[in-house]
């Protein structure tokens, strides 16, 4: 499936803004992403296996919480990452 990827987290896909990963949950995507672009994982999801505060994912257009959120081959996956500064 297609997964939109944030400018902050390009570093790790060779510039690429837009890569394919597979998967039947949102882990399994992040996880199928990790091994192509080992290190993208943990900028996402923290120790405890949650979502980063600061990160948010979203499929075909709707906010998902949980990594067990089931998804389909034809589902697309944006990652947003928020910026915050002073």
């Amino acid at each position: 499936m297609k997964v939109i990827i944030p400018s902050p987290l390009l570093s790790y896909t060779n510039q690429q803004k837009e890569v394919d990963a597979a998967g039947t949950t949102v882990a399994d995507v992040l996880a199928d992403l990790n091994r192509s672009f080992p290190g993208i994982r943990f900028r996402m999801i923290d120790e405890q296996d949650a979502i980063r505060p600061h990160m948010k994912i979203f499929v075909n257009g709707e906010q998902v919480f949980a990594l067990t959120t089931s998804l389909n081959s034809t589902d697309e996956v944006h990652i947003l990452q928020a910026l915050s500064g002073g």
